[in-house]
């Protein structure tokens, strides 16, 4: 455990902890304004991942009713099914799991950040000599200007909101969160993908905004900040699809869909291929059999066809 202290201290706590004090310092000391440049700076560290989430989630949406043909058609296979879906993954470069990656490197950044707001705005002597002990000795500034002031806005950036103003803040972070999240979810052909998708949509947002009142302003201002960069940035990639419901309906999709097929289209090019090559080949056999035949036996052909008429 000792080693796992080390390390965290070491590469997340305090780190970011020191990068708060010194933001502070260069910002005119307020804490607010520090958090908001943090969270700026935090976005764009992880703005590659977070392109990469949004374009994997729009492809998941895109080969979600090729999914369901297979669904269809192997629906007693389930090995098989699994199969051929991850070779659908593989031709189409959907990774199942890349919508994940900027939210798993996020939790630490939000840990640390908690921990941090509440080491770096100290409530007594004890937690004042505690945040020294953090500070990096090689940087003098941050030693100048403990302690921090919490006010931003009418919030005590170290404690949780009073009501009203902290109803207001939940508000705005759930809303925020709900947005974004609108923007983002897939449209899915599946009714159970579609539930899970509904349920997720709002228990976040409602789960977000009950820590809000709970925990340290600072926080839910990082959420509020995060969620508002998240879509403006959804938004410059796909606009505001999601959010805004589109009045196509997407085509039906033929659930005979082959192992070795990706999608109907294939299929029916496939067949319109072979058809074409089934109609030169009897064209081209017809004209082999009548180059074939002796002469005078075309000659009677011809003759016939000249008294019938």
């Amino acid at each position: 455990m000792e080693l796992i202290s080390l390390l965290w201290n070491g590469l997340v706590f305090d780190p970011m902890l020191n990068g708060l004090v010194l933001l502070y310092a260069v910002t005119g000391r307020n804490f607010g304004i520090t958090i908001i440049l943090f969270t700026i700076l935090i976005r764009l560290v992880t703005l590659p991942l977070a392109l990469r989430q949004i374009r994997s989630t729009k492809k998941m949406s895109e080969v979600q009713p090729k999914i369901q043909a297979l669904q269809k058609r192997y629906a007693k296979d389930k090995a098989r099914l699994s199969q051929e879906t991850m070779r659908l993954y593989k031709e189409m470069g959907v990774n199942p799991i890349g919508c994940l990656g900027p939210m798993v490197i996020q939790f630490p950044i939000w840990i640390g950040l908690y921990y941090a707001i509440v080491k770096v705005l100290p409530t007594n002597p004890e937690s004042l000599a505690s945040l020294s002990s953090h500070l990096y000795s090689w940087i003098p500034v941050v030693h100048e200007v403990v302690p921090l002031n919490s006010r931003f806005l009418g919030l005590d950036l170290s404690t949780a909101g009073v009501p009203p103003l902290n109803y207001v803040v939940a508000f705005l972070v759930g809303g925020s969160m709900w947005v974004m999240q609108k923007m983002s979810t897939p449209l899915s052909a599946d009714p159970r993908q579609r539930s899970t998708n509904q349920m997720m949509l709002w228990m976040m947002p409602f789960m977000f905004g009950f820590f809000t009142i709970t925990l340290p302003s600072g926080l839910p201002l990082y959420w509020f900040v995060s969620n508002l960069i998240g879509i403006v940035i959804q938004y410059f990639v796909t606009g505001w699809a999601g959010l805004i419901p589109s009045r196509t309906k997407p085509a039906p999709v033929a659930a005979g869909v082959d192992a070795g097929q990706s999608s109907p289209d294939s299929i029916q090019d496939e067949e319109t291929v072979n058809d074409g090559k089934q109609s030169r080949d009897e064209r081209q056999e017809r004209r082999g059999s009548h180059r074939a035949r002796p002469k005078g036996a075309r000659r009677r052909t011809r003759g016939s066809r000249h008294r019938g008429g």
